[in-house]
């Protein structure tokens, strides 16, 4: 693939009965980890770079000896770069060089699976988009899904690298999976189920591949690189084809026993429309039967609005058209209720609602918080503890590609094959 890496020279339990359930997946068995502290330093650079070994120790509460060791193997890898050496006031006091990341040798690569569309990126290391490419699928058979997206990935590559190195492909997606094992373990509306996500793309690309749910992966990507509310507790409640959450805190994103984490879409929030479609779950009134895109499509032509798809709707609503903002008003409204039930149930910081009419329509963010105050017992504030996402514009390109860079932040001192090796 030119500028990709050559490839790095668990057995899974036989599928579940049908129907599937989550108590029939046993947890995987325990994975050894790497101590934090690495991670806490390339965390802190990127916070706060450019900025200094002895500033670092402070941050991190590491000793400068430590914080100079991981500083040492960060710029043997290419992971950070100095900055301009640097006095105290006055030319006074002993000159330090600052570090920071540095941007210009290595991109990790993204893919998020939608139910209509897979969405490429590219992502320096610092968070930001070099690229994206969207694409609708042309069936949802997982090897035709995941074979076209690393024939693609080679193109963009070649077409937006500018000679850096790929280090890893994150692939995010909704409904259920397991990171683990790298596996999408069950995705009702792609039919998809016990897909080894992370095997197939492997022996395509060649790369380290990290596969997560695009809630949690939009989690650990606030953390990274959004909301500094986030950092101790958040709850990410994700609106989109289908709906999800994901709980974190300081020590990392919640996932359960089973990677099962996150599972809200049944949730009740309303007696439902007439007219709505039954839900999978025989609910009336749950979540996802009444706000997720297909739902808010189905609403619109009941209203008389001839919209191809969800994307058009929201076009409407953004152009002013009285019948489609009251949609999202109302969903808005639905959507506060899940949120009041969240924020009772794990009481973070803050909850982060990944949903449109919520990040770009002002009214629907009001009323959304509104009606947070109106039912919630603990959240004296809604506007400081309900919050938009930190990447309107760009919320799928950057849910694939912060599962690899989540992973690296997480272990950069780890066995990345296209890394030098470190002692």
């Amino acid at each position: 693939m030119g500028v990709l890496p050559p490839p790095d020279r668990r057995d899974t339990a036989p599928p579940p009965p049908t129907p599937l359930r989550r108590a029939d997946v046993r947890p995987p068995a325990g994975t050894p980890r790497r101590p934090p502290a690495a991670g806490a330093v390339l965390g802190a650079i990127l916070d706060h770079g450019p900025v200094a070994r002895s500033t670092v120790a402070r941050l991190t509460g590491l000793s400068p000896a430590a914080v100079s060791g991981h500083c040492t193997q960060f710029l043997a890898r290419g992971l950070v770069r100095e900055s301009e050496e640097t006095t105290g006031p006055r030319g006074l006091g002993r000159p330090h060089i600052p570090l920071e990341i540095d941007t210009g040798r290595y991109l990790v690569a993204g893919a998020h699976i939608a139910v209509a569309h897979s969405t490429l990126a590219l992502m320096d290391l610092r968070g930001r988009i070099v690229a994206e490419e969207r694409r609708p699928h042309s069936g949802t058979d997982p090897q035709r899904v995941l074979g076209g997206l690393a024939d693609r990935l080679p193109r963009l590559v070649a077409a937006y690298a500018q000679g850096r190195t790929v280090l890893g492909f994150g692939v995010a997606t909704g409904q259920w999976v397991d990171p683990d094992a790298g596996v999408i373990v069950d995705h009702p509306r792609l039919g998809w189920r016990d897909v080894a996500a992370r095997e197939v793309l492997a022996a395509a690309t060649g790369l380290p591949v990290h596969v997560d749910s695009h809630s949690r992966a939009l989690a650990r990507a606030e953390q990274l690189l959004g909301a500094v509310a986030t950092r101790e507790s958040a709850v990410l409640l994700f609106v989109g084809a289908v709906v999800d959450a994901a709980f974190a805190t300081a020590d990392g994103v919640h996932r359960g026993p089973r990677s099962a984490a996150g599972s809200v879409a049944h949730l009740p929030v309303g007696p439902g429309t007439p007219s709505a479609e039954p839900c999978t779950c025989g609910t009336p009134g749950c979540l996802q039967s009444e706000v997720s895109e297909p739902a808010l499509v189905r609403q619109a032509a009941q209203r008389g609005l001839a919209v191809a798809d969800f994307r058009a709707l929201l076009d409407l609503a953004l152009a002013g058209e009285p019948r489609a903002v009251d949609l999202f008003r109302r969903r808005a409204l639905l959507v506060g209720r899940a949120v009041a039930l969240l924020l009772d149930m794990f009481d973070p910081e803050v909850v982060v609602v990944v949903e449109p009419g919520a990040g770009r329509l002002p009214e629907c963010l009001g009323v959304l918080r509104a009606e947070v105050a109106a039912r919630s017992w603990v959240c004296d504030d809604p506007e400081r503890a309900v919050v938009p996402s930190s990447f309107i514009g760009s919320v799928l390109p950057v849910a694939g590609a912060a599962v690899a860079l989540g992973a690296l932040y997480a272990d950069p001192l780890g066995p990345w094959p296209a890394l030098p090796a470190v002692c």
